[in-house]
């Protein structure tokens, strides 16, 4: 695998039409130490008065998660009180990632990588399960919001797989230019990633820098699989 995306990096050198690569954000681009979590539960605690029950955050949607909490707390959703709810959760993890930075980093590579590829016959964007405020709050914490000049986000849809076309049309809104699925990179550490990259006919270089290994995301069918995104940045 390693080899033939060596191939595919070349081409963002050298071909003619250009690649959109959408990265995912946790486990992909940065380990915030635990953040989201401490802030999604101090939420539920404040809206619902407990914390609800054991959150899985790899791949989810930010959207997808307070509809599960709504289901076990047997609340009837409603748009104001999910505004109430990311309303809180950015305050708490604005403040979280602020009083102990130490905490969290930005993965291996990272900062090479997407510095190699100014320039490049590439666009960047994000593919996450953030909401578009809550990737702003922890890119910018991390250094890394100005990469990324449009995204698709766990606050447009509940369902990661919904998100992908989304992308593509705010890349093309944003730079004017229309991307095609053959054509589109997304870059992930989960299972939820590669679907996601699948449903919409896209591909996926998943990497093993989050909670899977290198062996369950290539059996979760990633095109690539490497260990880290250090991997990549080498190449350039």
């Amino acid at each position: 695998m390693h080899g033939n995306f060596s191939n595919l990096f070349a081409s963002l050198r050298s071909g003619v039409e250009p690649w959109l690569l959408l990265f995912d954000i946790d486990g992909t681009l940065v380990d915030t130490g635990g953040k989201g979590m401490s802030a999604l539960k101090k939420t539920a605690i404040e809206v619902f008065g407990s914390d609800g029950p054991p959150l899985d955050l790899a791949g989810s949607t930010d959207l997808g998660i307070i509809e599960n909490l709504y289901v076990h707390f047997q609340v009837e959703p409603s748009p104001e009180l999910t505004h109430r709810f990311f309303e809180i959760y950015h305050k708490y993890l604005e403040e979280s990632l602020e009083a102990n930075p130490a905490e969290g980093k930005v993965l291996d590579g990272v900062f090479e990588l997407l510095e190699s590829l100014a320039g490049q016959n590439a666009q960047l964007g994000l593919l996450t399960g953030n909401t578009a405020l809550g990737a702003e709050i922890k890119l910018r914490h991390y250094g890394l919001h100005h990469h990324f000049p449009f995204g698709a986000y766990g606050s447009d849809r509940a369902d990661r797989n919904l998100l992908g076309h989304i992308a593509l049309e705010r890349a093309l809104a944003v730079t004017g230019k229309k991307f095609t699925p053959d054509r589109t990179l997304i870059i992930g550490d989960t299972p939820k990633d590669i679907a996601c990259a699948h449903a919409i006919g896209a591909r996926c270089l998943a990497v093993a820098t989050g909670h899977f290994t290198a062996d369950q995301l290539e059996q979760a069918g990633a095109d690539w699989v490497l260990g880290s995104l250090r991997e990549v940045a080498l190449l350039g």
